[in-house]
């Protein structure tokens, strides 16, 4: 159909489509002529893209997402405080741990009681002083720092080190001993028990002589006991004696009792605990069994 033959409302109407697809493509409409013929047809341009694929003048790039507040715990910076050292030891801990602890102490001159096994006074005064001479939080508890330099600066302690002043456990008893009434004498555990018909009644730890003048083994008597003894032939104290074997008794101490297994007899039975020995020299007769024993 000719455009004389739509009529001047056909014209308009398709004047009208032609703006709404120009609004709505971005096509270019011409308009009629002025003469009321009909013009040429409607050009439209179409996209070589659609609407939403990005032009080639887009970036590449994603875009930012929007920033979201950050709360309180994320905003914070890290602390600039180092991590604290994790604690080992601290007053009132007790076992073989703190042996070491007091017996390392001990082999520089930083302690000089014990080792007692227990974390008391002495010891966290001890590690506070070892603490404050390298430069360390003056503490006195021990801690992973202050472990590892003092492992550096010292060696494994020995066995006797760690009992240096006694309270090693004891060894099974010699069957010897299952009998009677007997001071049952270990020479490896260094500990004597007292014991009735194979019940122990106390435990106390003990010294022997040295290599030149050595403690005698086997089984003896009780032949002789004074309380206030006095060596004839070293001139020294044997408190609480109780004779066995010649010369050699079970005795009290008082270099045990300073010196520990850093010393040692002349052949007699050395006991460091006045105490325990006072109580001991009570109970035993003259005639009761001593055993001495590895």
């Amino acid at each position: 159909m000719s455009g004389r033959g739509m009529g001047r409302k056909g014209i308009a109407v398709l004047a009208a489509l032609g703006a709404a697809a120009a609004g709505a493509a971005g096509c270019t409409v011409q308009p009629a002529g002025t003469d009321g013929q009909g013009a040429p047809p409607v050009r439209i341009e179409v996209p070589s893209r659609t609407p939403d694929a990005p032009g080639p003048a887009s970036p590449s790039r994603t875009p930012e997402a929007p920033a979201k507040p950050s709360s309180p715990a994320s905003s914070a910076k890290p602390s600039s405080r180092p991590t604290p050292a994790r604690v080992l030891w601290s007053p009132g801990d007790e076992g073989r741990d703190i042996r070491e602890l007091q017996a390392r102490l001990r082999q520089i001159a930083w302690i000089f009681h014990g080792p007692t096994g227990t974390y008391d006074g002495l010891t966290a005064e001890a590690v506070r002083g070892f603490q404050g001479k390298r430069g360390l939080p003056r503490t006195g508890v021990t801690d992973t720092v202050t472990w590892q330099r003092l492992l550096a600066m010292t060696r494994e302690p020995g066995r006797w080190e760690l009992y240096l002043m006694g309270g090693q456990p004891a060894d099974q008893p010699d069957p010897r001993c299952m009998t009677g009434r007997v001071m049952c004498i270990s020479k490896s555990s260094r500990t004597l028990r007292w014991m009735i018909d194979g019940r122990t009644v106390s435990t106390m730890p003990v010294r022997f002589g040295s290599e030149y003048t050595p403690t005698r083994e086997g089984v003896f008597r009780v032949y002789w006991k004074s309380r206030h003894h006095v060596s004839t032939l070293y001139d020294s104290p044997m408190p609480y004696a109780m004779f066995f074997s010649g010369g050699q008794a079970v005795h009290y101490s008082a270099d045990f009792a300073a010196r520990g297994y850093a010393g040692a007899s002349h052949g007699c039975v050395n006991v460091r605990d006045e105490g325990a020995i006072a109580r001991l020299y009570e109970q035993v007769r003259d005639g009761d069994k001593v055993v001495v024993h590895w």
